[in-house]
């Protein structure tokens, strides 16, 4: 059986998760507006995974007795001023998210609950390479800085990714 404040934690997660991929989500919004359509898909295919991620916590929560109760979700921004803005920013959610799962690891290791400390091994070790990948990103787009050339490169490179 899952403690109030774990299940109340967990679903929080929930909902961080479900942010995420509105936030992906919009990302590959704007950068279908600016017809870069390797960029776009790499954050539809980061939108895809973070709602798996989202569904492995519901999923945990019902296994352990627990309910569900989804939250509603803010609204994303919608536009970046750059593409590099914008992965920045995913950067950025990125090292929120580590924070969030972290937090959540230190509360299932203040209430010894090992079930929950298990499966969030899985996260914490998603979340290095959240942030390593988008990172990469980051710094090569800044090498790239303001070379057309160079993001529309970059913007085939991302076209790349396969979904997991």
């Amino acid at each position: 059986m899952i403690s109030d404040k774990i299940q109340t934690a967990l679903n929080k997660q929930i909902n961080e998760e479900l942010f995420s991929s509105y936030l992906y989500l919009s990302m590959a919004a704007d950068f279908e507006a600016r017809s870069l359509m390797g960029a776009a898909k790499w954050m539809k295919v980061q939108a895809e995974e973070e709602r798996e991620h989202a569904l492995k916590f519901f999923h945990f929560i019902l296994e352990r007795g627990g309910e569900v109760e989804l939250l509603p979700i803010d609204k994303p921004q919608k536009n970046w001023k750059s593409p590099l803005a914008a992965f920045q920013d995913a950067e950025k959610h990125e090292q929120h998210i580590t924070r969030c799962i972290n937090d959540l690891y230190e509360l299932a290791a203040k209430e010894k609950d090992y079930a929950t400390q298990s499966m969030l091994k899985w996260f914490v070790d998603e979340q290095v390479e959240e942030e390593a990948s988008v990172g990469e990103i980051v710094a090569k787009m800044e090498m790239v800085a303001d070379s057309k050339n160079g993001l529309f490169m970059m913007d085939r490179e991302l076209g790349k990714r396969e979904e997991d």
